[in-house]
């Protein structure tokens, strides 16, 4: 193979992880925008509608069967959909009613570190230097973050982005353990779809029938961002880019993404982190890069 046509010299996928990192770090402002009319259930049911129906699309465009293996499959992919998509997508948007959307960005991408930890508790894995090191940086890159807000009360937005993060870290450990066979942009559609049906469930329990007009403009454009592009495209250029791109390019691709969300949270928010936030973002930032990237990009 020569070196223009390896894998990581791909320039398609590095195209691809750019728009990666705007899909998905721009829909964490898009969400805040969107909640300051739509109510969290319907904003989430209406993102994984918009993600089941594009997913199963390209199921149906690409000749892919969309029926899963027969067995525990069924189970083990609701238990991962639950923990992975719907756990971070709800409970997230419950922290940006909180907490200034970029200290809710930074937490919430401190799940590398969470997920380490699990795996040595869970899995048995071993916690080597780097994880202890990203185990250290992360605590101290919350405390900084938290204790300014706690000192006003119980920082119930960053608590929230906690917990969003350790679902998502305990749905990846999910995965690891399961091994789930099968088509993995088939498993994702199946995902989105009992996200789609729980949040639905939410939507009827706690909000009733949805008041979707009338919206104003930036409202209307944040949600026709967020569902069709932060939610369903963004899941095929994540496919796309799988087996393109080496694990160490595509690890430094996801690390991008926060870094747009904050930026882009400042930019179109009008958020004005102060000192410690952004010291307790560097600190998480380092914290995350330590754990997910490989040593050889490191060093």
């Amino acid at each position: 193979m020569s070196q223009a046509s390896r894998p990581g010299r791909d320039g398609t996928a590095i195209l691809l992880l750019v728009l990666l990192a705007l899909a998905w770090g721009l829909s964490w402002p898009a969400v805040r925008i969107i909640l300051d009319e739509v109510p969290p259930w319907t904003l989430r049911v209406l993102g994984y509608a918009n993600g089941a129906i594009f997913m199963f699309a390209v199921v149906r465009l690409q000749g892919r069967t969309a029926r899963l293996p027969f067995g525990p499959v069924y189970a083990h992919v609701v238990v991962s959909a639950l923990l992975n998509i719907l756990g971070f997508g709800v409970i997230t948007t419950f922290a940006q009613l909180n907490a200034m959307t970029a200290r809710v960005v930074i937490v919430s991408y401190s799940m590398p570190v969470w997920a380490s930890l699990m795996a040595w508790l869970i899995l048995g894995e071993r916690l080597d230097a780097r994880s202890v090191v990203g185990l250290i940086l992360c605590v101290a890159g919350l405390a900084v973050l938290v204790y300014p807000v706690a000192a006003a009360g119980v920082p119930m937005g960053l608590l929230l982005a906690l917990a969003a993060a350790l679902s998502w870290a305990a749905g990846t450990i999910y995965v690891k353990w399961a091994r789930i066979p099968g088509d993995r942009i088939v498993i994702t559609a199946w995902q989105l779809a009992i996200s789609f049906l729980v949040t639905a469930a939410g939507v009827a329990a706690f909000e009733g029938i949805p008041q979707l007009w009338p919206l104003s403009w930036p409202v209307i454009a944040a949600l026709a961002f967020h569902g069709p592009v932060g939610t369903g495209i963004a899941y095929f250029l994540w496919f796309s880019i799988v087996g393109r791109l080496p694990a160490a390019t595509a690890s430094l691709g996801s690390l991008c993404v926060p870094v747009v969300g904050i930026l882009s949270s400042i930019l179109l928010l009008g958020e004005r982190p102060d000192a410690a936030d952004a010291v307790g973002f560097t600190l998480i930032f380092a914290a995350a890069a330590t754990v997910l990237l490989p040593p050889t990009l490191r060093s």
